[in-house]
């Protein structure tokens, strides 16, 4: 087991191989069950994304039928998914056990590279 599997409350299912407990990230300020003892500051995961010839022709040929473009939303869910995971592993860094306060934002940095940043404050919260 993983030092930060350690930090995982007993009270929640296994999520082996998370960082934190993702059921202890929370856009709210406050965790149901839980009592926040202690914040470490702001935390972050930043990643910058392209979506690459052979996806950008993919994102094209389906953007001309209209309707989901699934190259370019596959591309958008991993990098949420890599930020998502960064600001965990810096969360880790101070034995934080979850983060409140978290959001995404998204800028396009150039054409074509969109920068995905993931943040929230992270805590050390105890079961209630």
């Amino acid at each position: 087991m993983s030092d930060s599997e350690n930090l995982h409350p007993e009270n929640l299912p296994d999520a082996s191989g998370w960082p934190i407990h993702p059921a202890m990230v929370t856009s709210a300020a406050e965790l149901p069950g839980f009592r926040i003892v202690r914040s470490y500051g702001v935390v972050r995961g930043l990643v910058v994304r392209s979506p690459g010839l052979s996806a950008g022709l993919t994102a094209s040929l389906q953007a001309i039928s209209g309707g989901n473009v699934e190259a370019l939303q596959q591309m958008c869910e991993t990098a949420r998914h890599d930020a998502f995971v960064m600001m965990m592993k810096d969360a880790v860094r101070y034995r934080a056990n979850a983060i409140v306060g978290f959001r995404y934002d998204t800028t396009e940095i150039a054409e074509g590279l969109t920068e995905v940043l993931a943040y929230g404050t992270a805590v050390s919260a105890e079961a209630t």
